[in-house]
């Protein structure tokens, strides 16, 4: 009897020990209930409890990444795709988080869909896909304001893949190649604009300038004696036609 006695003294006084003394680590607070209220918010380090008075729920204070699940998204264009999301967020008020929604991860979880499907539904396709980083600034911000009741910062949220159907692809494909074919015809015809202005100009020089006409024939005769031909045609000044054709005009029987 005496040995079991002391057994159950022993058993009894570690399981108040247990109940009595607990250890937080530096990430962690301890949301404190003295019959039912809340007292207090303690940590980290040795926390002193009195079993059945007061009672402690545990809080992690570290960045929590949590995805998003992939959502049925149609954009402002009535385009639909399928996007997933990551965001990152922490629990800066231990009381409100414990106090204020029953499980703080799940009602996050859900606000960022619901959230996520909103944002984006206001922009158009092109939005998606070119302005991401101001898409995430858009979403974190609303989230962030939504969440400050419940003790939650959210730090940040990334836009991880914009999905979209096959014909989605093509169309955007098709749309690209257009494009770039559109700008192709724009240098082409800026390049003949350019190009015809300056043969403009070197044709006005060449009209005022009788040496520079001269000079442009004699490189022009070079580059012919260059190639390999049998053939060979030699260019005649228009002057020099003009002139043969007044002497012929003024010797009829020539």
């Amino acid at each position: 009897m005496p040995y079991i006695t002391t057994v159950s003294i022993i058993l009894f006084a570690v399981v108040i020990l247990y109940n009595t003394v607990k250890i937080l680590k530096e990430y962690e607070r301890g949301v404190i209930f003295l019959l039912g209220r809340f007292q207090t918010v303690k940590g980290p380090g040795l926390i002193i409890l009195f079993p059945g008075i007061q009672k402690m729920t545990k809080v992690d204070l570290r960045v929590i990444v949590m995805d998003v699940p992939t959502q049925d998204v149609i954009s402002r264009d009535n385009v639909s795709v399928k996007v997933n999301a990551v965001i990152y967020f922490r629990i800066v008020d231990p009381e409100k988080a414990v106090i204020r929604v029953a499980d703080v991860f799940e009602a996050t979880s859900q606000l960022s869909q619901t959230t996520l499907r909103s944002v984006l539904g206001q922009h158009e396709l092109d939005d998606m896909l070119s302005e991401r980083e101001k898409l995430n600034a858009d979403i974190q911000n609303l989230l962030d304001k939504r969440t400050d009741n419940w003790g939650i910062k959210v730090a940040n949220v990334e836009i991880k893949h914009v999905d979209l159907d096959e014909s989605m692809i093509r169309a955007i494909a098709q749309q690209a190649e257009a494009e770039r074919a559109r700008r192709a015809k724009i240098i082409n015809a800026e390049a003949e604009k350019q190009a015809a202005t300056m043969l403009s100009e070197a044709a006005r020089i060449l009209a005022t300038e009788e040496h520079a006409l001269q000079l442009r024939y004699l490189q022009t005769l070079k580059e012919i004696s260059n190639e390999r031909t049998n053939t060979i045609v030699f260019p005649i000044p228009l002057e020099m036609l003009k002139s043969y054709l007044d002497t012929t005009k003024g010797n009829p029987q020539s």
